[in-house]
């Protein structure tokens, strides 16, 4: 028997501790943990597996800091930061990612800006302080940015208003960042999250429901960079009237197991329909791309859910399952099983006792 606690961010005011058991194919709800108001974002510290951290996605945005115990279940919050100096520059923390640096990257959503918050020596404990870096606004009446993803030295922002990824770098003391550069994205595409692979990138685009892939430049000056692929990732027999916009992308890589059935590295894709009053009775989709030798759409999966934002693979070599949930409806939250060496999803367990949640991460696994 293996059993695998996930954490789970959402619209509420708790952050919700389910316990997956995958030779029964059950998903159960350990604890619902409080936290600050929206905790939609939830990321788990790099090295130290029992931090968690995340976004209060509030008008008077905030982030904060969590133990995870023994059990599955969370600390009361340890400590509370806003993610801008003043409540006209915090608006809506929609992602927040911990850092190698040792500082917690939040981005405002809804002011258009960020802010990388350092941590002391215990890294439950937030350094107040940093600048908020406030993204231009040169091709678009709006900058609005929506993930942090550090690549080597720097750290990439894709800005779904301004229809660019921002690259920064540090500039001075912990909290102290620069843009340097941009890869300009297509007008109006909307690219809202992106992985990285070598010199790859890919990027999920939100407002025209896309998935591109293009090589980084090596010099960040430089703005444009081709695409080598674009795919549209919208499902086919979608009803007239359904709204749909693009929400997560993520990579699995070929496993370093020997014997494995994974020996082929796969992108998954999800979209979203927003119209409620037109729901397409599959669901939201999944769709999935071989990488290899090419970028190449696979196939559609459909999840009986609405609205998936956020999704998460479950780690390891294998990356054997990925949870998934949406932020309408009240569909729960569903672990598909990668199967056919990734190249399909098969729910194999489903808890409808909360009916949304937004963001996940997956702890170690119990034998």
């Amino acid at each position: 028997m293996v059993n695998f606690t996930i954490l789970a961010g959402g619209y509420s005011n708790a952050i919700v501790s389910y316990l997956f058991n995958s030779d029964a194919s059950t998903l159960s709800v350990l604890a619902q943990n409080p936290s600050g108001a929206n905790p939609s974002w939830i990321a788990l510290h790099p090295t130290n597996k029992s931090i968690l951290y995340a976004t209060n996605e509030n008008t008077d945005g905030a982030l904060q800091s969590f133990v995870v115990l023994s059990n599955g279940s969370l600390t009361p919050a340890i400590d509370t930061v806003f993610t801008g100096e003043d409540v006209d520059h915090r608006n809506g923390p929609a992602f927040a990612i911990p850092l190698s640096t040792g500082e917690v990257a939040a981005m405002n959503f809804g002011s258009g800006n960020g802010v990388f918050v350092p941590t002391g020596e215990d890294p439950t404990a937030f350094v107040t302080g940093s600048p908020v870096i406030t993204f231009p606004t040169t091709r678009s009446p709006t900058s609005h940015p929506h993930m942090a993803l550090e690549v080597g030295s720097e750290v990439f922002i894709p800005d779904l208003g301004e229809d660019t990824i921002w690259r920064l770098v540090q500039d001075g003391a912990p909290g102290q960042y620069k843009i340097q550069g941009q890869i300009d994205q297509a007008p109006g595409s909307g690219p809202r999250h992106i992985v990285v692979r070598g010199d790859q990138l890919y990027t999920i685009h939100e407002d025209d429901s896309t998935l591109t892939q293009q090589t980084i430049p090596s010099d960040p000056a430089t703005h444009a960079a081709p695409a080598t692929a674009n795919f549209s990732i919208i499902p086919p027999g979608v009803p007239q009237g359904a709204t749909l916009f693009a929400a997560e992308i993520l990579l699995a890589e070929a496993s370093t197991q020997p014997g494995s059935n994974f020996s082929q590295p796969f992108l998954y894709a999800s979209n979203r329909n927003t119209n409620t009053d037109v729901l397409d009775p599959r669901g939201d989709a999944i769709a999935i791309y071989a990488v290899e030798p090419e970028l190449t759409f696979v196939k559609h999966v459909f999840t009986g859910l609405n609205q998936i934002r956020g999704m998460e693979l479950s780690g390891g070599s294998e990356n054997e399952f990925l949870v998934a949930a949406g932020v309408g409806g009240a569909a729960g939250t569903i672990v598909l099983k990668r199967t056919q060496g990734g190249a399909d999803l098969e729910i194999v367990a489903t808890n409808k006792e909360i009916p949304t949640r937004s963001s996940f991460v997956w702890l170690e696994s119990q034998q």
